[in-house]
């Protein structure tokens, strides 16, 4: 693997405003120009395989299926899988003269209903070495272009790894437009974090660059946000609605001046006999 590169990037004063961010606060990652609605992507995965079964066999997962010599299976198979996000990104604030991080979690940022019926791990003990054993015996290895065993995604949360690994799972979840976001970490309320982020911090992130977007000319991103009771900003569906709204106006004034200038009273109506225009006879 090439060497690591890291990027410590401050965060300006103007970015987190003058007023803390109360309630939860999240951490997305970004991506431009990366086409997880490809129909050849979205297929190439083995569900089968998610849910424990190790030797489940999907050709759909080719050409991330077999490793070169053809005897041991990758596990997760599949293209998807084979490209899964791999930065590591630290959210850091400033205390007297170093930096400390803050305390995030990569629990609960996938959906409960992907965790309970279509992610499962191959033994019920999902311990690390319980794991190791697991995926070992069954043949399989890890995805060609990963850095880290499936039994060890999270070094910090044992409970965290294999298949049911939060940040493979919410990464299995394929987006439907090539620029997207997706769910990274959620801040621990505690300590002087409890009520959400002070503003009068100074923060920084620290990332470790695994992740290359050359290939495909795309761009990577780092989005905190909160929520408010209507959930987080998403301006897509706003313009989405008002473009729609914006149409069916146009489309009823259309019609209502070809209703005007073409269209016949309810007494015309009333009074068509054998006479009239309206009879094609």
């Amino acid at each position: 693997f090439p060497n690591k590169c890291t990027c410590d990037l401050e965060i300006a004063a103007d970015d987190i405003g003058g007023v803390d961010w109360e309630g939860q606060v999240f951490l997305y990652y970004g991506l431009t120009n990366f086409y997880q609605n490809h129909r050849r992507y979205v297929k190439s995965r083995d569900d089968k395989q998610l849910f424990g079964n190790l030797r489940s066999e999907n050709e759909d997962c080719r050409p991330f299926f077999f490793r070169n010599n053809a005897s041991l299976i990758y596990a997760p198979c599949g293209a998807i899988a084979n490209s899964l996000f791999n930065d590591s990104i630290v959210l850091q604030y400033q205390s007297a003269d170093k930096w400390v991080d803050v305390k995030v979690t990569g629990r609960g940022i996938a959906w409960e209903s992907d965790k309970q019926y279509k992610f499962k791990n191959p033994v019920e003990n999902g311990s690390p070495a319980a794991l190791q054993k697991a995926f070992e015996d069954a043949g399989t290895v890890k995805p060609k272009d990963w850095q880290k065993n499936v039994w060890d995604l999270d070094k910090d949360d044992p409970e965290n790894n294999g298949f049911l690994n939060e940040d493979l799972i919410v990464w299995m979840r394929t987006a439907a437009l090539p620029n997207f976001r997706k769910l990274y970490r959620k801040l621990v309320k505690e300590g002087e974090f409890e009520t959400g982020l002070p503003s009068a911090n100074k923060y920084r992130l620290h990332i470790k660059y695994n992740f290359k977007v050359v290939q495909f000319s795309g761009t990577k991103s780092v989005i905190m946000s909160t929520t408010s009771l209507l959930g987080g900003k998403n301006p897509f569906l706003g313009i989405a609605y008002i473009v729609v709204g914006c149409i069916c106006f146009l489309m009823g004034v259309i019609f209502l001046f070809i209703h005007l200038r073409f269209g016949r009273t309810t007494q015309e109506m009333m009074n068509i006999g054998p006479r009239s225009q309206y009879n094609s006879n």
